[in-house]
């Protein structure tokens, strides 16, 4: 089934017209791009949209004029895309909730992930770091469980998109701890709610995490990645913690339009792998505690089609409803 879907997913998005795909891409572009952001300004999918579409503005000498149509966790924009003519003067940010998440949580998508995008490339990834403020006695994962079973009132996280609820449940599945789920409307409020004591814990991204945890008010205590991150080599693996199976990377990527011409899928992707190599691109990455990524489109199908199935899984599991 998997590879059904996966051949499907890269024959469906990348017809093959070999004069037509040459043609395409031999006068590509002659005009701006868009590039569409489905949250708001200031986070870490729109700046690193920007960071890329700047870089690439300069590469190819036509504006990459950055749109953020916020709203329905990134379905409004994501849809926007779907529908736009497939000539790759529309992009989209594709982050982990609009091309894995929001299939799992929402039951009637405008678009479909793996029918309705051209994949052109990862561009950068981060792990979650479970967290939990400073002032909560706790400091390690064994310690959080033992507090949440001791004090089960209070036993709860945040969460913003399905990346984090999701990841939040497959951690109450592996460790047999109740949390209650508080949504929040953005990563920074989460991490508010750590240091001020409203939530217990939270699986939360880098870019707004770090300079709390720099500054002593949050405590990281894991890592959902299989190795240590450098910016809190204290804090062990999930793995390590005594949970396998809790490795969950959230991305930023970039989408065209199904039916976009292979060769300027190819000539983005090739694009995109040469900025994010790029010295200040890597220094801006490092600030946001992303990491870069270099991927080609057929890896970056074959994930999102693997990936949907692990979280459905999940949600299943946790009596999730989707929307």
């Amino acid at each position: 089934m998997l590879k059904t879907l996966i051949a499907f997913f890269i024959v469906a998005t990348y017809p093959f017209v070999a004069h037509a795909q040459s043609d395409a891409a031999a006068g590509w572009p002659k005009q701006p791009i868009k590039l569409l952001v489905g949250f708001g300004a200031g986070g870490s999918n729109d700046i690193i949209a920007r960071i890329v579409g700047q870089k690439l503005s300069e590469r190819f000498g036509q504006p990459v004029v950055i749109e953020n149509r916020v709203g329905g966790n990134g379905n409004i924009a994501a849809e926007a895309v779907a529908r736009a003519a497939p000539d790759g003067y529309t992009l989209g940010s594709a982050p982990t909730s609009i091309m894995i998440h929001n299939a799992v949580l929402f039951s009637n998508l405008p678009y479909d992930p793996i029918k309705s995008f051209a994949p052109i490339a990862i561009v950068a990834n981060y792990p979650m770091y479970l967290s939990v403020g400073a002032d909560l006695p706790v400091k390690s994962v064994a310690e959080l469980l033992a507090y949440a079973k001791a004090n089960p009132a209070k036993a709860n996280y945040g969460g913003t998109t399905g990346v984090f609820q999701l990841v939040s449940e497959l951690f109450k599945q592996k460790s047999g701890t109740n949390f209650e789920y508080i949504p929040y409307k953005s990563s920074a409020e989460m991490v508010t709610a750590l240091m001020t004591g409203q939530t217990m814990m939270s699986f939360v991204d880098p870019a707004p995490l770090m300079s709390q945890v720099r500054a002593g008010k949050v405590r990281v205590i894991g890592v959902t990645a299989a190795k240590r991150s450098s910016d809190t080599p204290d804090a062990p693996t999930m793995e390590e913690a005594g949970f396998p199976g809790m490795e969950a990377e959230a991305f930023s990527a970039i989408v065209a339009p199904a039916g976009t011409p292979t060769a300027i899928v190819r000539k983005l992707n090739v694009e995109i792998g040469e900025i994010v190599k790029l010295p200040d691109v890597v220094d801006r990455f490092k600030q946001l505690a992303a990491n870069p990524h270099v991927g080609t489109p057929e890896a970056f199908a074959e994930m999102v089609a693997r990936e949907i199935p692990r979280w459905k899984a999940v949600a299943e599991k946790a009596n999730i409803k989707p929307q």
